[in-house]
């Protein structure tokens, strides 16, 4: 079965972009374990014309408490990932998403110990 956008005639939708299957391992590998440890409750997805951000929350009515975000116009310069804080505040720029996280790695050996 053969599946094609409709674009009606005079519009056009801007291209998306996304987490890879792999990228979102990556990611749920860590979201993942800190929800098993209580700290985490919930997570938002957002695909935008420029960057894709995956938002991690403590519960659902509140700010994300960080953002992963994939920015392909930044690859050749800073990085394609970068890690946020709950104020915007960058934490890890980098061009792999294993050394992004890894501040949220470090966090999670923390309370298990």
């Amino acid at each position: 079965m053969n599946v094609q956008r409709f674009v009606p005639a005079g519009s056009a939708y801007p291209e998306q972009v996304s987490f890879d299957r792999f990228e979102l391992g990556q990611i749920l590998s860590v979201y993942g374990r800190f929800v098993a440890a209580g700290l985490w409750r919930d997570y938002g997805i957002s695909c935008l014309k420029d960057r894709a951000v995956f938002a991690i929350f403590r519960r659902a009515a509140e700010n994300p408490l960080y953002r992963v975000e994939k920015i392909p116009a930044l690859r050749g310069k800073q990085g394609l990932y970068a890690l946020f804080g709950p104020e915007g505040q960058v934490l890890k720029r980098g061009s792999t998403l294993k050394g992004v996280l890894a501040p949220l790695e470090r966090k999670l050996l923390r309370p298990l110990d």
